[in-house]
């Protein structure tokens, strides 16, 4: 499995021109079963409402704009919370 992004990292979806950025992982959403591997919000804006709130998979990003911060609580938080 590939590790996930830190919250804060800027991508750029396949097919799309505005960028989100990350600020959750591993999201469930109510209305299914699924999880998806990322929650984003537009990109210089932020959050505005759940409707402007975006979900999507790894597999999903086409590039990565700037990668979030990542330290020691980070890696934790990605090998044993997100594994």
């Amino acid at each position: 499995m590939m590790p996930l992004l830190p919250n804060g990292s800027i991508i750029l979806l396949k097919g799309e021109t505005k960028r989100l950025m990350i600020y959750g992982r591993k999201q469930k959403l109510e209305s299914s079963d699924h999880v998806y591997d990322y929650l984003g919000c537009l990109y210089p804006e932020g959050y505005i409402d759940p409707a402007h709130s975006y979900v999507f998979n790894h597999d999903d990003i086409q590039s990565v704009v700037f990668q979030g911060y990542k330290d020691e609580e980070e890696t934790l938080f990605s090998t044993e919370v997100l594994s």
